[in-house]
């Protein structure tokens, strides 16, 4: 999954769970992996549809839902998410997210 993104970046996740708020940030992709690869491993999603998605190259935006499953609290909870991407050298350079339960 990594290989999308770019080594030398910008990638941030925000929203708000049930308890608080959310806010990761990271510069290059060697402090994003670590967010991701334990999101990959916390977080299973279901019924996810697309809502919209709008590309005007090097950006793209996609307004999206999904079930959320947590294994850690076995909740699962509709949420809506948009990502904001810019594409450098055909790499995700930039890639901001947005989320929030619905």
């Amino acid at each position: 999954m990594c290989r999308v993104f770019a080594d030398a970046g910008r990638y941030e996740i925000l929203g708000a769970s049930a308890d608080k708020p959310i806010a990761i940030r990271a510069q290059a992709l060697a402090e994003f992996r670590p967010w991701l690869s334990m999101m990959v491993k916390v977080f299973r999603l279901n019924n996810y549809q697309l809502l919209s998605l709008t590309v005007e190259m090097p950006r793209a935006v996609a307004h999206w839902r999904a079930d959320i499953f947590s294994k850690v609290t076995g909740a699962t909870i509709l949420t809506e998410l948009v990502d904001v991407i810019e594409i450098k050298a055909e790499r995700i350079a930039t890639y901001t997210e947005f989320f929030a339960p619905r």
